[in-house]
């Protein structure tokens, strides 16, 4: 349905073009859009519930919406939109990927219109003089590498482009130099773009944080309001949203995304914590040094510039080998010379290498597989995960959050000793909300539908990983948590009278239990179905190459058991601890498995961390998002059965990549050293193939 309906938009107009159900693309009737202005509608639009994705086009002016709230909703946020306003203004914008996609797209243009524009209009003696100087940077890089004892590509190249111009073969130096100065522009331009993809992926995405105000009070603030100077409370598995300074308090901090360490730091009073590492245990509170999580950014690039976690083995294998090759071509010069007499077949062999097509068809296969995968709602932090993902035989999930629905609702609150279920509610939100996950959000968003606010009643909480969370409100201790948790651990009893009650709370429910001083107050009952597509989605993955599905979870051996039956799974485990998921992948994979893990919750962390494959759900921990590989979203588990199929068809492209570059310049040799076609036809089609080969490279696998 197309629409030219208007309105006004503060200082612009907005023009609707065409809409469907859930799908509106706008025009901003605004002269020029900056890529600073599309980045903040962007990121500005993106943040608010209901708006599913949003393309911006800063050429035209456009966006595409996609929502899934009342149409009347997006109309009324787009009539209050504006670059003036302080919520899109104050927007912080960092690595912009439409800044490098612009600046190599008009680098890679101007390259070629000044190629061909001299080649018209320059005069011969011009174009002579300017292939000698340009040919000064490949003889001093290849005299570089001699110098260190390397024989490598570059080595190959000035030789080529030394003996076209010794023999006043101007047309072919100068032919030979265009294509490796674009293959430098693609391969610089396929880098930049990866770490600057992957950095992104790794920025913060934390719209919310603890703030001690003057009153010593905890209030829960944007992360765009904190200041320099502010406080912040940090507890167990907070990501930390801004760089400060410890002056309260103590925890252990995983700092592998900036350092790489992989051991967790302790962090006391006067020590610094850096944005965008994440509290594995304790609470502290942090005076902020820096805003806006600038020098994390830049941090990250750093790290990931300074490692290989971009690239798979097969892409470090396609490029040693191009290098291993210059020998071969080099001897096979001299060779056929030596045998011909005939300096145009020992140049055919120079003008054909196999380390442009090899070196920059494969990271262009990688990044455009990776391209693609965002597509489907999902995040990968670098090609070797793709190739990780290709050689999987054993999946291993999570239930609550993973497999069950990703926002679960609380069904039913039984309370004890004649307790009223809204204050308990009200007290179970309390602690809660310290500590995110599917079941806490369930609590939390229950209270708040019922209008149960509260006012922190309580003193320190701590958060024991897989089992619950204890806290004292007044001089009275209480712990909410797992049946393993709150009656073993804690040792709290049920009521004697009300015994018959508690054994008849009902199995169809995963339980949450709460005491006060050792004894039971309340029983809460959180309904988590099953997603609709999962027995369709495990069905799929079945047919890509995983031969054992796995279900590992906290939950009781009964729940576990109706779950696994229910979706055919081949193996469950119930009641583990979060170490016990790492000790069953690092067994499977001592038997020779390749595993993926999938999961949602602090506690699937350490098995991430350990599986091949760690992949969380998007609307989990920060630290399980932190410690994957892979994130997706928490609404389609369906884009596992893509990736997987993605990163299998994207490891038989490298393969016939290489099948093919590798026949192709072969022939080209042979039929040069026969005499049927010269060097500067050689030089042509090895060349044409290269950019063939990349533009294949670049084409969508699905």
């Amino acid at each position: 349905m197309a629409a030219f309906y208007q309105f006004e938009v503060n200082i612009m107009k907005c023009q609707i073009l065409h809409e469907t159900k859930n799908r509106m693309r706008v025009h901003f009737c605004k002269e020029n859009m900056t890529i600073e202005e599309a980045d903040k509608a962007d990121a500005y639009l993106k943040s608010i519930s209901g708006i599913d994705d949003v393309t911006v086009y800063e050429r035209t002016g456009d966006l595409i919406i996609y929502y899934s709230f009342d149409r009347s909703e997006l109309i009324e946020i787009l009539a209050h939109f504006s670059f003036e306003n302080d919520e899109v203004k104050n927007i912080e914008i960092v690595g912009t990927a439409r800044l490098v996609q612009r600046e190599y797209e008009e680098k890679l243009i101007m390259t070629i219109i000044l190629r061909y524009f001299r080649k018209i209009f320059y005069p011969l003696p011009l174009r002579i003089a300017l292939a000698y100087i340009k040919s000064i940077k490949y003889i001093l890089k290849a005299l570089k590498s001699l110098a260190k004892g390397q024989l490598n590509v570059s080595v190959l190249d000035a030789v080529a482009i030394t003996v076209s111009l010794i023999r006043g073969d101007f047309e072919t130096a100068s032919s030979v130099m265009f294509l490796l100065k674009i293959g430098e522009i693609l391969e610089e331009w396929t880098h930049k773009k990866s770490v600057n993809d992957l950095a992104n992926t790794m920025s913060l995405g934390i719209e919310k944080v603890w703030l001690k105000n003057k009153n010593d009070e905890e209030v829960l603030v944007s992360t765009n309001k904190v200041n320099v100077g502010d406080k912040i409370v940090l507890r167990t598995s907070n990501m930390i949203p801004l760089d400060g300074e410890v002056i309260d308090g103590g925890v252990t901090v995983n700092q592998s995304a900036i350092t790489g360490e992989s051991v967790v730091v302790n962090k006391t009073v006067g020590s610094h914590v850096y944005a965008g590492t994440v509290v594995e245990s304790g609470e502290c509170i942090i005076k902020v040094t820096q805003i806006n999580g600038q020098g994390k950014y830049d941090r990250i690039v750093k790290m990931i510039e300074d490692s290989e976690k971009l690239k798979s083995s097969l892409e470090s294998k396609a490029s040693n080998l191009a290098d291993k090759l210059v020998p071969f071509s080099l001897f096979g010069t001299i060779f056929t010379y030596a045998i011909t007499r005939n300096a145009t077949k020992a140049l055919s062999i120079l003008m054909v290498d196999y380390s442009c097509a090899l070196k920059l068809t494969m990271p262009v296969a990688v990044l455009s597989a990776i391209n693609e995968c965002s597509n489907y709602n999902a995040t990968v932090k670098g090609g070797k995960y793709l190739e990780a993902l290709s050689k999987a035989n054993v999946i291993v999930f999570d239930k609550t959050g993973t497999l069950t629905n990703a926002h679960p609702k609380v069904a039913d609150i039984i309370t004890f000793g004649n307790n009223d279920k809204a204050e308990m509610l009200r007290l179970a939100a309390c602690l809660e909300e310290h500590f995110p996950h599917s079941v806490a959000n369930a609590v939390v968003n229950e209270a708040k539908s019922r209008g149960l606010d509260h006012e922190e009643q309580h003193s320190k909480v701590e958060y024991i990983v897989a089992h619950g969370i204890s806290s004292l409100v007044g001089d009275e201790k209480v712990v909410i948590g797992s049946y393993h948790f709150v009656f073993e651990d804690e040792n709290c009893t049920v009521p004697q009278d009300e015994q018959d009650k508690f054994n008849t709370i009902p199995n169809e429910y995963s339980q949450l239990y709460m005491a006060i001083n050792r004894t039971l107050v309340a029983v809460i009952c959180i309904e988590d179905p099953i997603k609709d597509n999962v027995k369709q989605t495990l069905d799929y993955l079945r047919t890509n190459g995983i031969d054992k599905i796995v279900m590992m979870t906290g939950d009781s051996e009964r729940t576990a058991k109706a779950v696994a039956e229910k979706l055919g799974i081949d193996e469950y485990h119930a009641e583990v601890m979060p170490e016990d998921k790492a000790m069953f992948i690092e067994k499977m994979q001592t038997d020779g498995n390749s595993v993926i893990m999938v999961g949602d919750g602090v506690n699937d962390s350490p098995a991430l961390s350990k599986a091949d494959v760690g992949i969380a759900i998007s609307s989990g921990a920060a630290i399980a998002r932190e410690i994957a590989d892979i994130t997706v979203s928490s609404d389609d588990l369906n884009s596992l059965v893509t990736l997987k199929e993605i990163s299998n068809l994207l490891m038989a492209r490298i393969r016939s990549n290489y099948r093919s570059i590798m026949s192709f310049n072969s022939a080209l040799i042979v039929l040069g050293v026969l005499g049927v076609i010269p060097p500067t036809i050689s030089a042509f089609l090895h060349n044409a193939s290269t950019l063939a080969f990349t533009l294949k490279s670049m084409t969508k696998l699905m």
